[in-house]
């Protein structure tokens, strides 16, 4: 039987689409009301139609490396509710391909902005709502490449090591006030996203697209890629009262990643 999160209120940043929507999806089919922002505006209106909805599903325009934008958002959210249950931390970007003596500060900037300092805009402003409704979760989305290191792509690995020592910290901040942090590190997902990284490494490599994802599939000892709903599914975990006593924790979600280069 599917963990109920029966009007659990739950915030989603980049909800709109990859794993972000699929989490979103799981947690409504479970019961719980869902605030999902996202840039896009297209992929949001076509969430908002989706059959899950039931008036459960609230969307937003919002640039999350945008501290107003962001703050506006939580001023929409307050008008419904002054407290939630969890956050997910999911806004995130690859970032670009390349040896870091070649790759542009802008692009480096550009990444631990939407990676990192998002996050913090988020969980800045979400705290005082979980504090409201005396206790919940933040899951923040880090990555295997969080944990092992990613070649070529050192922007996205510093801002996914950034994540882990955040959730860690902010652990020990918060457990006091019976909030939990947990990151969750998604492996090879199959979606949009890594087709992006696939076609850039292949291109960097002056190799072929398949080339490289038989080589990504093999980093993983299931040798398979893992699903949005994977990531979804842990998440639902984690918000759920089953993990109630679980915090400061990173959850790879990955097949058993044995290497990452």
């Amino acid at each position: 039987m599917p963990l109920s999160l029966i009007n659990k209120k739950i915030i989603i940043s980049g909800g709109s689409s990859g794993i972000g929507w699929s989490t979103a999806k799981i947690c409504l089919s479970r019961g719980a009301i869902v605030y999902i922002c996202d840039i896009d505006s297209k992929s949001l209106k076509k969430a908002q139609k989706h059959p899950l909805n039931k008036k459960k599903l609230f969307t937003y325009e919002c640039d999350a490396s945008d501290e107003y934008e962001v703050s506006n958002f939580f001023s929409k959210i307050k008008k419904k509710t002054k407290k939630i249950d969890a956050l997910i931390n999911n806004v995130g970007i690859s970032g670009p391909t390349g040896n870091i003596e070649k790759l542009s500060s802008d692009d480096w900037e550009q990444t631990l902005k939407t990676n990192v300092i998002s996050h913090f805009y988020f969980t800045k402003l979400a705290i005082p709502m979980l504090k409201n409704n005396k206790g919940g979760s933040i899951i923040n989305i880090s990555s295997t490449a969080g944990i092992m290191g990613f070649a070529l792509r050192s922007p996205y690995a510093a801002s996914k090591w950034a994540i882990i020592g955040v959730t860690k910290t902010l652990a020990i901040e918060l457990g006091k006030f019976k909030i939990r942090v947990n990151a969750v590190c998604p492996g090879t997902i199959k979606g949009d996203r890594m087709n992006r990284v696939i076609r850039d490494k292949a291109k960097f490599l002056k190799v072929s697209k398949k080339m490289i994802e038989k080589d990504f599939l093999s980093m993983a000892s299931i040798n398979s890629w893992i699903s949005q709903e994977d990531i979804g599914k842990m998440c639902s975990f984690l918000i759920s009262k089953d993990s109630e006593k679980i915090s400061g924790q990173v959850f790879p979600v990955d097949g058993n990643t044995i290497r990452v280069d």
